[in-house]
This record gives C-alpha cells, structure tokens and sequence, in this order.
C-alpha cells in the first residue's frame, strides 16, 4: 500500500474535471482496503471506481482510494442459472461482453453503460427497460466504521428508480467489494419493446434476436447518441426522468401534446428528463467549453478545461428552468462533490 500526496483526478473521472486530491492510494484487494479504511491519519476518505457518476467541483482534501479489485467467477450454475460473483473493480461494460460471450443472459440491454461493476449497485443502474435489481442476487461490501465484510441480499437493498440503501440510510458508510448476479443460461427473457431497440434488430433484418444482437443494437443506439467519455468529458445522463402524477401530466398534455411517458402506477407516470430540457432550449447549447450534448439532451459535457462549477452552474440552470415553465422538478444522478 502506497500513498501519493497531490495525485490529479483528472484520470479517474469521465467528466475528465482536473481537481486534485491531497492523498491517493490503490487497493488490489479486500485485505489492502481494509487495512486503508482503518488508517486514523486519513479520517475524510473518498472510494473511487470508474469515475463515471461523479463531478468533482473543488479540491478533495482527503483520502482517495481506487477499488480496483479485480476478478469474476461462476460460484454456483444449474441447467437454466449461473450465480456469477465478478468483483467491484472489473469495468460494468467488459462484464456484460464476457457475460454475453459466454451466454449468460440478463446484461445485455445494459452495454456500454461506464463505470464499473462495485457501483453498479448503488444506483440501480439500467437502460432499455432493464435495471439491476433484476439480476441482482446479492454484493459483498466493507464498513467503514468497521471494517466487517457483509453481505446484501436484494431485500435487504431497498433498491427503486436509480436508487438503494447505498444512496440512501447508509450512504457513505460502506464499499461494495462485489456483487453476484442470477443470470439466465437458457429461455433468456428478452427485452426488445423499449427505446429503439426494436427498430433497430428490424433495420438489421433480425426476427428471432439472442441476447448478442440485443446487446449490439444497444451499443449501436448509445453510440449514435451518446459521446464518448474518452472524446468529450461527460457522465452519462446527467439527471433522472421524473415521476409525476398523473393529474400533472394531464393537465401538461393539454399545453404539450406531443409530451411522452411512461406508465410507473395507477396514479403516476415517468417523463423523459431529456424532453423536458430539450424543450426547454438547452440541447446542444454551448457555453465556452462546456455545455449540453447536441444529440442527447440528458447529457452535460465537458469539451475541454471546463471547472466542475462550470457544470454544476448549468446543471442548476436547466433544472430551475424546467421548473418554471413544466412545474417539474429534475433531479441528478451524478454524485456532486
């Protein structure tokens, strides 16, 4: 275990923000991080994955420490599940490559989504109607206060929309170390009838699709609108889609016909956060060197030098600006420091 005094961050974020932090370290393994969290010296302490849902704005005058410990395997298979245990620090995007390669399905509407696997958990991640939670079984994860390995089954992570416990009651006060996944080995249930996925297997000529297929019109859809982190600094989508009364949007639809949504209960309905911001005026809008992506309106970027203030400031401009002409409030994924 090494630890570097006044190590850029500009490597270990994909909004690419150049902030330092004032201590920097590395763990390989579940011993090397818990003898980190229990160095006294360091009591203000940031665990760091892929660097994909965070927006560094100052300074971290602390510990960082990078969870790169590294590894997958099948723990437990029969003839139609494999448990597959895959550690926190293996990058989310080659898991699902190497879950699809070897048939294990359940993953494959998640592709290219960035980060890796230890926070994948943390905020339900999902995309094309898929989410975590739906394959999740159960992830190992550190104290802080403790350093005692515990287990979370899927219960016990009160899992919702782009949400957990780990966001919520006990936020910061544990490191996920590896999550085990229930996947399917044969009858894959295929998501297709979300987003353009299914345009996209018609375009191909592909009726009968298996879970490669599905994942490849995935990866062909995000990166016909979605930058790439190592071209232009960004985080994904930026802000969640709302939930909204039914009654709200009603009276929205009056006003907006052509406004979309999506069914979440008897009395509420979710609305793409992207619509909301491009009719507001703020998609593909530049401010210097940063601004909102031109293709996908979800997605604030970074061309180059931008502060994370500079980001944040726009972040909170889009947001009071839907709130005054939609009467709705956005919210962001991505984690502010």
């Amino acid at each position: 275990m090494q630890i570097q005094n006044n190590i850029s961050l500009k490597p270990y974020n994909t909004f690419g923000i150049d902030t330092n932090a004032k201590y920097f370290t590395v763990a390989s393994n579940i011993a090397d991080l818990q003898s980190i969290l229990t160095l006294a010296d360091y009591p203000k302490k940031l665990i760091l994955g892929g660097g994909s849902n965070i927006l560094f704005t100052k300074d971290f005058e602390g510990l960082v420490i990078l969870n790169e410990i590294k590894g997958k395997e099948v723990i437990f298979e029969d003839e139609n599940f494999a448990y597959i245990k895959c550690n926190a620090g293996e990058n989310w995007h080659e898991f699902v490559m190497w879950c699809i390669d070897n048939d294990y399905g359940g993953l494959e509407n998640l592709s290219l989504i960035p980060g890796n696997v230890g926070t994948a958990p943390i905020q339900n991640i999902g995309a094309y109607g898929v989410e975590i939670k739906d394959v999740f079984e159960s992830c190992d994860a550190i104290s802080i206060t403790t350093g005692t390995l515990e287990t979370f089954t899927k219960s016990k992570c009160n899992f919702g929309y782009r949400n957990s416990i780990f966001k919520q009651e006990l936020k910061g006060q544990y490191v996920i170390t590896s999550v085990t996944f229930k996947l399917t080995k044969r009858h894959h249930k295929l998501h297709v009838n979300y987003g353009a996925i299914s345009s996209e297997l018609d375009k191909n000529g592909i009726e009968h699709p298996s879970i490669k297929d599905i994942s490849k019109a995935v990866i062909n859809i995000r990166e016909s609108k979605l930058p790439n982190p190592k071209e232009i600094g960004n985080s994904g989508s930026f802000f969640k889609n709302p939930v909204i009364p039914k009654t709200h949007f009603e009276v929205l639809h009056k006003n907006f016909k052509d406004i979309p949504s999506y069914p979440v209960s008897d009395t509420e309905v979710k609305v793409p956060a992207g619509w909301l911001i491009e009719k507001s005026g703020f998609k593909g809008k530049t401010f210097n060197n940063y601004g909102v992506h031109k293709k996908q309106a979800l997605v604030l970027v970074n061309y180059g030098g931008a502060k994370g203030l500079d980001i944040l400031n726009l972040s909170k401009l889009i947001q009071k600006t839907v709130k005054l002409l939609f009467g709705i409030t956005i919210e962001a994924e991505v984690n502010i420091l």
